[in-house]
């Protein structure tokens, strides 16, 4: 058994495409998503369309949660190439689209067999809006991760890989799909790398492991994509054509 884990694809269809080809998942595979995924990029619909179609778990993440929820953004952010983005988004969405993001789970515990488990969240188990680094004190990871423990702890939002091991249980971000961060930024102007990234968790007999993959995707066709972003917000279509120059 594998389970594919994305997160943070934030409508980047051509970073998802090439994680699919990259991965290549078969039937007996678990293609889960851990959140964030149709803000912030130019094709939300196409990336949702695709998500209902390899039928996998989809966690609730804050962007998503924005979506349902208008008025949480403002609570969160008050930065106009976010708030903008996110109203945009909304705007493509239809009501299918809408209740699919609405039917996300805040978290989700799956069976990886041989009485193994995987718990599925985007920032903590109990908040989406956490973040958990390599850096994260012991006593605080200890508090974030809560009582309830499987095997394998995966969430993402910080747009960092990571893999650490806590207390015999193994803390996974599968980094970014679509906009992955050079260094952490806590709020700041993130510095996005011109790669797609995820992870997966192989569940033999006796066996786990975990692999973080690095797709690499041309500079040039992330720059289309975004100049050719239909009624964009400007500053953040703007920012990512000069990011990928």
């Amino acid at each position: 058994m594998r389970f594919i884990l994305l997160s943070d694809v934030h409508g980047n269809m051509l970073a998802l495409e090439a994680v699919l080809r990259d991965a290549r998942p078969g039937p007996a595979d678990v293609v889960a998503c851990l959140g964030d995924t149709a803000t912030l990029g130019p094709h939300p619909r196409e990336v949702l369309q695709t998500l209902r179609d390899l039928g996998g778990p989809c966690i609730m993440g804050n962007h998503d949660a924005f979506l349902i929820d208008p008025d949480l953004v403002r609570q969160y952010t008050q930065v106009p190439i976010i708030t903008e983005a996110i109203d945009w988004c909304r705007a493509q969405l239809s009501a299918q689209d809408l209740a699919f993001i609405g039917s996300f789970a805040p978290k989700l515990e799956l069976s990886l067999g041989a009485e193994r488990s995987i718990l599925l969240f985007h920032g903590s188990p109990e908040s989406h809006m956490r973040d958990l680094l390599a850096t994260t004190d012991d006593g605080e990871l200890e508090a974030c991760l809560g009582e309830r423990r499987a095997h394998v702890m995966a969430g993402g939002h910080t747009h960092l890989q990571l893999l650490r091991q806590h207390r015999g249980s193994w803390l996974v971000n599968p980094g970014s799909v679509g906009l992955p961060f050079r260094a952490y930024v806590a709020g700041k102007r993130p510095d996005i790398m011109p790669y797609a990234e995820y992870a997966i968790v192989h569940a033999e007999p006796g066996t786990l492991a975990v692999e973080l993959k690095r797709v690499a995707l041309e500079r040039a066709a992330l720059r289309a994509a975004a100049q050719s972003w239909p009624n964009a917000p400007p500053a953040l279509r703007d920012d990512l054509v000069l990011q990928y120059a």
